[in-house]
C-alpha cells in the first residue's frame, strides 16, 4: 500500500487527475452509461425536458433515486413524499462513503473538496475506488479520484441526455434490461474484489438474507440493512474462528 504524505506539486496532481481520467475509460463506465440511458428514457416518458434528466444525474447521481423521483412525479405524488422516498433510496450510500473517504481525505481540517468527493461516491466509484486508491500515493488520491469520478459522472450525464432521444427507438424489453447493468456490474465487482475468507462470508450471508430483507425492510434501507447484517455476521464468525485457532 502506497502512503506518501508530502505535499504534491501542481504537475503531480495534474498527472494524477489525468491518470484517473484514463483509468475510468473501462467496462464499468460503459455499463453505467447503459443504465443512465434508460433513466433518460424515463424522463422522456413522464414529460420532462431532457435538461431535467441531465441535471438530475449531476445532482442526485443515483439511478434508483432518479427513477423514484420521476416515477413519483409522473404519478402525481407530493413533493415532500417524493423527497423522502429519494432520501431513503440514497441511504445505502452512507456506508459506502464512510468506507471510502479515509482513502481520499487528506490530513487536517475537512475541506470543501472532501464534501465534493463524498457527493461523487456511487456504486462504480466506490467499488473501483476501493480497488485502485490504495496503489495511489496518499497526497495524490484526491486528484486521482476526482479524475476518475469526473469522467464517470460526465459519461453518465451524457448518456442520460442521449437516452432521452434514443429511448423510443429501442424495444421496451431492451430499455428495461439496460437499467440493470450497473447493479449487475456492482455484484460481479464485489465478487471479484473478495480476497479473504471474511469477504466471502459477508457476500454469502448477504446473498442468503436478501430475499427475506426485501420483504420486511422498507425500500431504501434494504441495501443498507443487508450490508450491515451480512458484514456483522461475517465478522462474528471470522473472529470466533480466529480465536479458536489462536487458543
Amino acid at each position: 500500500m502506497v502512503a506518501v504524505s508530502q505535499t504534491a506539486s501542481s504537475a503531480e496532481k495534474r498527472a494524477a487527475y489525468l491518470r484517473g481520467l484514463r483509468d475510468a475509460v473501462d467496462l464499468p463506465v460503459l455499463l453505467l452509461m447503459a443504465t443512465m440511458t434508460s433513466v433518460g428514457g424515463i424522463v422522456r416518458d413522464v414529460g420532462f425536458p431532457a435538461w431535467a434528466g441531465t441535471l438530475s444525474t449531476l445532482t442526485i447521481w443515483a439511478a434508483p433515486a432518479q427513477v423514484i423521483l420521476f416515477g413519483a412525479v409522473g404519478a402525481g405524488a407530493s413533493i415532500p413524499a417524493t423527497a423522502f422516498a429519494v432520501c431513503l433510496s440514497s441511504a445505502r450510500f452512507l456506508p459506502m462513503t464512510v468506507a471510502i473517504m479515509p482513502l481520499i481525505r487528506q490530513p487536517g481540517p475537512m475541506r470543501p473538496l472532501t464534501l465534493l468527493a463524498a457527493h461523487l461516491v456511487s456504486m462504480t466509484t466506490w467499488v473501483e475506488g476501493l480497488r485502485r486508491l490504495p496503489d495511489v500515493p496518499l497526497n495524490l488520491r484526491p486528484s486521482y479520484f476526482f479524475g476518475y469520478a469526473s469522467l464517470i459522472i460526465g459519461a453518465g450525464s451524457f448518456a442520460t441526455h442521449v437516452g432521452y432521444y434514443i429511448y423510443g427507438e429501442v424495444p421496451l424489453v431492451v430499455a428495461a434490461m439496460l437499467l440493470y447493468t450497473t447493479p449487475m456490474f456492482f455484484s460481479s465487482a464485489m465478487v471479484s474484489a473478495a480476497r479473504s475468507r471474511a469477504d466471502w462470508l459477508a457476500l454469502l450471508f448477504g446473498f442468503l438474507i436478501t430475499p427475506l430483507v426485501m420483504q420486511v425492510v422498507p425500500a431504501g434501507f434494504d441495501f443498507l440493512f443487508i450490508g450491515l447484517v451480512g458484514g456483522t455476521l461475517a465478522f462474528v464468525v471470522f473472529r470466533r474462528d480466529k480465536v479458536k485457532v489462536q487458543s
